[in-house]
């Protein structure tokens, strides 16, 4: 019971008996121009209008007699003269209680069931863990995926992308990851999905296995883009809520290219110039200061390993948002659209994937089965065009020979999953090598 009158005692203790009123003096779509407010608030700070209808909206610019405010929700109805409220820095009040629920990015539930608040609010936006103070990634995590168990290990604290066209089977793998990583909680921020799919991915993709651990945070591609770029915001400081509890988060965002294009509508509205193929430039800080915030914490917090997705476009790497984040993090894993459509599942291109906790994290022996995989797998690659003419003749190349004996199984084992754990993940790689 202590719990919920804290949270009622916070409740409380915010409520201020006076507050100062701004009047909106113009309008346009999406932004409105109040005066009397320039000197209570704050770039960021959010506002609220209550009448015709309650509206809220974030302070975009300031100048001394006025500030610009972008709505979150439709301009029309609104008046000059209507009242504007200034409501401080966006901040949400997580909970243990949060686990196992869907909340937006506001921290009000979407799943129709009350929703209570933790008692010490946190702001959406916070710096990284201080850099020199932070610990070292940690011990590697079972996956429940035999491929990222060997060839891609994930281990604590680490921050890996996932770099996927639409449509190759990224969200699947991500209820893979859910459902399977070792961790205490998963949080997961659902990026400008659609609409239909919250349901379909909580219910189907996690599963009640998978939801039983988790805080989903959703914002669907229908909704502005201060909206949209604040659920990944969101999410990651419900993370670092449970990080500095002392657990061990797995963090899951979907997309970060969602929230770059988000970035770069609300840039571009207060008049920042175009640059990176359309991105403004502070759209590479904002990547940076995302991924950062996720990894290994210091003291006595918890760590958050964190993966992030990123849609490329005709699996274009070079493309603003996935070179910056790909700079950003510990490993990147590139999901093809051939493989795809040849029926294996997860779509992993293992030889254009690459995870940065090798091969620390891994024994001598199986640092070499990873290697002679590779290696097989460079051969038949190098090779395939001639081997599917038929133009590669049998006894040129002993490692051809080889790698076109065992690519067969190499292949199945990437699409393998792994309920035993590492070991019978090693176990089933050695198997494929000696076929």
């Amino acid at each position: 019971m202590s719990g919920i009158f804290d949270s009622l005692m916070a409740e409380i203790q915010a409520a201020k008996p006076v507050r100062p009123v701004g009047r909106i003096v113009s309008a346009a779509e999406g932004c409105v121009t109040v005066r009397g407010l320039s000197a209570h608030v704050a770039l960021g700070d959010q506002i609220r209008i209550e009448a015709p209808r309650r509206v809220k909206g974030e302070v975009l610019q300031l100048a001394a007699d006025h500030v610009t405010v972008l709505l979150d929700g439709p301009a029309e109805g609104l008046a000059t003269g209507a009242a504007v409220l200034p409501d401080g820095p966006p901040r949400i009040r997580p909970d243990m209680s949060w686990i196992g629920r869907v909340i937006d990015p506001d921290g009000h539930p979407l799943d129709g069931r009350p929703l209570r608040n933790g008692a010490v609010p946190v702001p959406l936006r916070r710096a990284a863990p201080p850099a020199a103070t932070r610990r070292r990634l940690g011990a590697r995590l079972a996956t429940g995926t035999a491929l990222f168990d060997t060839c891609l290990p994930i281990v604590r604290g680490q921050r890996l992308g996932i770099f996927a066209g639409s449509g190759v089977g990224k969200t699947t793998l991500l209820g893979r990851f859910a459902q399977g990583i070792e961790a205490d909680v998963v949080v997961i921020g659902l990026i400008g999905e659609r609409g239909r799919e919250l349901c379909e991915f909580t219910e189907t993709v996690l599963g009640p296995q998978g939801m039983a651990r988790s805080v989903v945070v959703a914002a669907t591609s229908d909704q502005p883009p201060l909206i949209r770029r604040r659920a990944a915001w969101t999410a990651t400081a419900v993370a670092e809520h449970f990080r500095d509890a002392g657990l061990h988060v797995l963090l899951l965002l979907d997309s970060v290219t969602r929230f770059a294009e988000a970035h770069r509508e609300l840039a571009l509205t207060v008049g920042e110039a175009a640059s990176m193929r359309g991105y403004p430039p502070s759209t590479a800080a904002q990547i940076m200061a995302l991924a950062e915030r996720a990894g290994p914490g210091n003291g006595q917090a918890g760590d958050i390993t964190a993966i992030f997705t990123v849609l490329v476009a005709g699996s274009d790497m070079e493309e603003p948002v996935a070179d910056i984040l790909r700079g950003s993090l510990d490993g990147h894993v590139v999901m093809d659209r051939r493989i795809a459509e040849r029926g294996r599942f997860p779509a992993v291109d293992l030889l254009r994937s690459v995870s940065r906790s090798l091969p620390h994290a891994a024994t001598e022996p199986e640092n070499a089965l990873i290697a002679e995989a590779r290696r097989l797998l460079g051969a038949y690659d190098a090779s395939e065009m001639m081997i599917q003419a038929g133009l590669y003749t049998r006894g040129s190349d002993p490692e051809v020979d080889r790698a076109i004996r065992v690519w067969p199984a190499l292949d199945a084992f990437q699409a393998e999953p792994s309920p035993g754990g590492i070991a019978e993940s090693f176990a089933l790689l050695s198997r494929a090598l000696g076929a």
